[in-house]
C-alpha cells in the first residue's frame, strides 16, 4: 500500500496524505488529478476505474484497499 500511496502524494504534489481523508477533501484535488489517478490505475495496476467510482469512496485508505484487492 505505500508504493500507492507515495504514487498519489505524488500525483497530488503534497507532502503526506490521510488516509481517513476523501480526494475530494484535498485543495489540489480536481479533475486532472481525477485523471492522473485514472492513468495511473490503468498503467501500474491494470485496472480502469470511472470517475464517479472514484468519487464514490469514502476514504483514500478505502480506495487504496480496493485497488491493492483488484490489481491484475
Amino acid at each position: 500500500m505505500e508504493q500507492l500511496i507515495e504514487q498519489l502524494q505524488e500525483l497530488l504534489e503534497i507532502d503526506s496524505i490521510d488516509l481517513t481523508k476523501k480526494f475530494s477533501d484535498y485543495d489540489e484535488w480536481d479533475s486532472l488529478a481525477a485523471l492522473s489517478v485514472m492513468a495511473l490505475l490503468d498503467s501500474d495496476y491494470g485496472m480502469a476505474i470511472k470517475n464517479s467510482e472514484l468519487m464514490a469512496f469514502k476514504s483514500i485508505k478505502e480506495f487504496c484497499e480496493y485497488v491493492l484487492a483488484n490489481r491484475k
